[in-house]
């Protein structure tokens, strides 16, 4: 009598499995330019850039937008609409490093990023808000009024009622 012993693979359910996920994984630390990266001394290429990732969501009256910026100061952020083109930028500085201190790991990253989003027409360019507190960049844009959703009354006077009261 032979036994057949099989192994369990933690293979993804199709309803679990994310696309957009598996090329993030596949991109995250890729960087043609690490050559070009001028590190501390004492830090050799481990070093990353920094690029704050965002939260994007639309609520009834609009889209809110929110990145994790610590250390980033508000005069280092530049937050601007072209069109429908929200754009971010900024940049984290780096902190100055003695020659002398010996570094056993580096994982803090500092630089410039910049980050663009296409907006849907339904955003109303006259109503942005941005607010930095305690790290966390905040911005919100507002629906246009003819865009966000309306409540209709039922019986409220349907083209039967009104010609019935004529």
């Amino acid at each position: 009598m032979a036994i057949i012993r099989r192994t369990e693979r933690n293979v993804a359910r199709p309803e679990e499995w994310d696309p957009f996920q598996v090329m993030q994984d596949m991109l995250r630390g890729w960087d043609p330019f690490r050559r070009m990266t001028a590190y501390p001394s004492g830090v050799g290429e481990g070093g990353r850039s920094f690029v704050p990732q965002f939260e994007v969501k639309e609520t009834k009256e609009g889209y809110v937008f929110k990145a994790d910026l610590p250390g980033v100061k508000e005069s280092d952020l530049d937050i601007s609409l072209n069109g429908n083109q929200l754009a971010v930028s900024g940049r984290r500085e780096a902190e100055t490093h003695d020659e002398n201190e010996t570094f056993y790991t580096y994982e803090r990253s500092y630089g410039t990023f910049s980050r663009t989003f296409t907006l849907p027409e339904s955003v109303n360019p006259d109503d942005i808000k941005a607010d930095l507190r305690d790290g966390v960049l905040t911005v919100m844009l507002k629906k246009r009024p003819e865009m966000q959703p309306k409540k209709i009354a039922i019986g409220a006077g349907g083209p039967e009622r009104q010609k019935a009261k004529a």
